[in-house]
């Protein structure tokens, strides 16, 4: 969940929403005269935050100065990991971690936002830099605003057709690579149905998580993205029957025939479910 940085109040209060990870913002959500003011609240928080809790920055892109001013400022509080908007490919990964080192800091863990026309054509690149990646974003509004766009979703709040390309591109980057596809935001955070309706179909389609703005939309999200007692036993069914007929490849579970691609299915579900409850 993102929380503005210039906010430390809404940061507290973000501990208690129910989020995995809090996502601490230093870019669009505070203005350029509020930057020097929103670093100094992280990185008071962040020195302060409960060591269990997850908390990464979203930094300002790499071509701004903004973003060596907060590194300065953020790196030394060592959070957890940085989001990066305007990520383009494994070089923006590794210009980074560079610049980390610059700073006598070690590597940090990344989630990229793609969210440039650029970003799009280099989405495979990801795959070379994987093991310093949180997983694979993307960013409708930006790449919307960089396209001239009247806006990204049509009048119905579903994506229109070259932005749900790109939604596309970035799923398969994401998987491609082996890591966390994490859906964009749901802007209209008062409109939970609209919301409840994306996220289940983001969970329906492979992504792994979705970003929310907003406290509200933490619990809706979670449960998109938390199995089913219904999923559950099925998948469990699924993975005994393999278990006790393990030379078989395909195999009759609940009068359908299931092969081995329902089988890994199956078991990537378990471990979601496993991970929710834990």
């Amino acid at each position: 969940m993102f929380v503005p940085g210039d906010r430390p109040d809404r940061m507290e209060k973000a501990l208690h929403a129910g989020a995995d990870v809090l996502i601490l913002d230093l870019e669009d959500s505070v203005a350029p005269n509020s930057k020097s003011e929103a670093r100094a609240h992280v990185a008071g928080f962040l020195r302060r935050k409960p060591q269990e809790t997850a908390v990464l920055v979203r930094i300002n892109p790499l071509h701004l100065p903004f973003a060596d001013e907060d590194l300065a400022v953020v790196a030394e509080t060592a959070p957890d990991g940085y989001v990066l908007p305007k990520a383009e490919g494994a070089a923006s990964v590794v210009e980074l971690q560079l610049r980390l080192k610059n700073r006598g800091m070690p590597p940090s863990h990344v989630l990229p936002i793609a969210e440039t026309p650029a970003a799009m054509f280099r989405l495979p690149e990801y795959s070379s830099v994987a093991d310093r990646m949180l997983g694979l974003t993307w960013g409708a509004e930006d790449i919307a605003a960089a396209m001239g766009a009247a806006a990204a979703r049509g009048a119905d709040g579903r994506f229109t057709t070259p932005y749900e390309t790109i939604r596309t591109l970035a799923l398969l980057g994401a998987h491609a690579a082996g890591v966390p596809a994490i859906e964009t935001v749901y802007p209209a955070f008062r409109d939970l149905d609209g919301l409840s309706e994306s996220a289940a179909r983001a969970a329906h389609d492979g992504f792994t998580g979705m970003l929310a703005i907003h406290p509200s939309q933490v619990p809706v999200i979670n449960s998109a993205f938390t199995p089913t007692a219904d999923a559950v036993a099925r998948a469990r069914r699924i993975v005994a029957a393999f278990e006790d007929n393990a030379n078989a490849g395909v195999l009759n579970v609940d009068g359908a025939m299931v092969d081995a691609p329902h089988l890994k299915q199956a078991q990537r579900l378990l471990a979601r479910a496993e991970a929710v409850s834990r």
